[in-house]
């Protein structure tokens, strides 16, 4: 084992041992190069792989975007980082129409990763703090990873830049520091399979499933939940949303009888939603109560610290959810 790595620290290696290991691999964006990405995240990697494989673009994530199809498409494996997640969509046409879509067209594989901060918490605004995983978990052909943990962000970032489809890789950026999140990882190389998830908790009381920065909220609920109400809740972390690990949910809600749906994005079209008829078309006679979900309000993101705090689901208002299933 290693020395203890940030979320964030673990993405920078991933990226740095997967261009190590395979010189089609480079990485390009807005300041990814010389100031090291707004993050920090690829500090150091111009230094040691050059400009022709850390490549600084113009602020154009079409462009950024549509150049990383057409290299994967001549052999190369693009990262293509997106500053904040919340540009993607000036990226969407070439997301959906070209990279998702490429292999069903002509027969080519597509293997480029895009990846960016998501998610609110760090008083950014509407422009800087969505978390928009449910536009692309609808689109066919496009794989949707959200890590939760360090090992997830390593491992999960080195099988998207392996995959030979395209991948949307979230991470969020209320992680990327986290003192709690800090552990030591393997020295030996790792993957972490896509379209596998995790039981973050046992318990037979209730399941939460849920993903992202949300898997921590979900844990500390379940902790007072154990501690004052005497119910063991189990949470289940999809880490990945496509494919998403129909086994898993099924064998979780089989085993508590009940399932709290917990996301960070907002609550009508969501990731809940389709996992809410997958759990009742599927696995409704194991069902002891109604399928409850805990999101954010179908509103933009505020400004304002308190309008922030209100917006973003927390801890609290999973247990309050919690409580009211566990009544049923």
């Amino acid at each position: 084992m290693s020395a203890k790595v940030t979320y964030l620290e673990a993405i920078s290696q991933a990226i740095r041992e997967e261009m190590r290991r395979d010189e089609a691999v480079f990485l390009l964006g807005e300041d990814v190069g010389t100031y090291g990405g707004a993050f920090k995240v690829s500090a150091g990697l111009l230094e040691e792989f050059g400009s022709e494989r850390v490549i600084d673009t113009p602020m154009a994530e079409a462009a950024i975007i549509g150049s990383a199809v057409g290299a994967a498409l001549m052999g190369m494996r693009p990262i293509a980082e997106m500053q904040y997640i919340d540009f993607i969509t000036c990226g969407f046409d070439q997301i959906i129409n070209m990279a998702a879509k490429m292999y069903w067209r002509v027969g080519m594989p597509v293997p480029i990763v895009v990846r960016g901060p998501a998610g609110g918490g760090t008083k950014g605004g509407p422009f800087h703090s969505s978390t928009p995983e449910a536009w692309f978990f609808h689109a066919p052909g496009i794989k949707v990873v959200y890590p939760s943990t360090a090992y997830d962000a390593k491992g999960l970032l080195k099988a998207a830049i392996r995959d030979n489809n395209p991948v949307l890789y979230l991470e969020h950026k209320l992680l990327y520091r986290m003192p709690e999140l800090r552990e030591e990882l393997p020295e030996e190389d790792y993957v972490v399979p896509i379209g596998k998830a995790i039981v973050r908790r046992e318990g037979e009381d209730m399941t939460m499933i849920t993903y992202g920065a949300m898997v921590h909220q979900c844990l500390q609920a379940a902790q007072v939940l154990e501690r004052e109400d005497d119910l063991e809740v189990e949470v289940l972390d999809l880490r990945s949303l496509t494919p998403l690990d129909r086994e898993a949910i099924s064998a979780s809600v089989k085993h508590t009888n009940k399932v709290l749906i917990v996301h960070e994005d907002a609550l009508t079209g969501g990731v809940g939603a389709e996992l809410s008829a997958l759990i009742a078309e599927d696995l409704f006679e194991y069902l002891d109560g109604p399928i409850t979900r805990v999101a954010a309000p179908d509103a933009p993101f505020p400004y304002a610290p308190a309008l922030e705090a209100a917006y973003l689901p927390n801890a609290a208002k999973i247990l309050s959810a919690a409580r009211e299933l566990a009544a049923y």
